[in-house]
């Protein structure tokens, strides 16, 4: 099995090394192509008015100055244009990729970015505890991936589907367990503008992104990892709201 690796936070990104060990699990024949830059929420953007420059760092290791679609690109029709992948897996991420946090994510974007070029993909994520982001606890994705990756394999993922999983932030002996869930939908905004001021008092802004205790939904991506569970959540690419299209079809002419 031929294995594609990327992620969104760049190719020095911690998260990066464990989905690789986890990778050499797998198979032997393992190839990561990561941003150069840390891309965290660049969703699923392409570099179309600049050009993508790339560093071979070894015979298996390359980084692009893009995006993690970017790079999904490069590594299936450059770097291994003759050797299609049989898999691409995105991540780790530094952080959970949970709920809406699916439309904003390079980590998700990377590996819908495979299922669209027909490649089995998944996006794996690693929580950690709140306004601790230096305890992120990689042992819990590092011992249970590869167990879980092997298992979505098994069962296949069908065609236009990208997989997302999905490490709750616990060490790696509190996960209670694996729950296939449904994408949740949190109960606040995230968004926030921070106003601050220059050395000549001129106004600029950073958008961060606020965390608050909700009641996730039953069955949910949030639920799951709250009561320390690994979530694996299939999304597919078909955007369609189907009762919609039939209502609207019923009335539009």
């Amino acid at each position: 099995m031929r294995i594609l690796i990327t992620n969104d936070d760049g190719i020095n990104g911690h998260g990066l090394k464990v989905l690789e060990e986890i990778a050499l699990e797998l198979s032997d024949d393992v190839t990561v192509v990561a941003p150069e830059l840390d891309q965290s929420g660049v969703a699923h953007s392409l570099s179309l008015n600049d050009p993508l420059r790339l560093r071979k760092i070894s015979p298996r290791h390359f980084a692009v100055r893009g995006t993690p679609t970017d790079c999904v690109i490069m590594g299936v029709h450059q770097i291994l244009k003759d050797l299609k992948p049989d898999l691409v897996l995105s991540g780790i991420n530094h952080g959970h990729n949970l709920a809406e946090d699916v439309i904003y994510s390079g980590t998700v974007a990377g590996a819908t970015e495979g299922t669209i070029l027909g490649i089995p993909s998944i996006a794996l994520s690693q929580g950690y505890p709140p306004g601790n982001r230096d305890g992120v606890p990689w042992d819990c994705a590092r011992t249970h991936g590869v167990r879980v990756i092997r298992q979505i394999l098994d069962a296949g993922i069908p065609a236009d589907t990208v997989v997302n999983v999905n490490f709750p932030a616990k060490p790696a002996a509190e996960v209670t367990g694996v729950a296939v869930c449904v994408q949740g939908r949190r109960d606040f905004g995230l968004a926030h503008l921070d106003e601050r001021f220059d050395g000549r008092g001129n106004p600029y802004y950073w958008i961060r992104y606020g965390r608050s205790r909700s009641d996730p939904p039953h069955g949910s991506d949030l639920e799951a990892v709250r009561n320390g569970k690994i979530s694996v959540t299939p999304l597919r690419l078909d955007l369609t709201d189907e009762p919609t299209l039939t209502r609207y079809a019923q009335v539009i002419r």
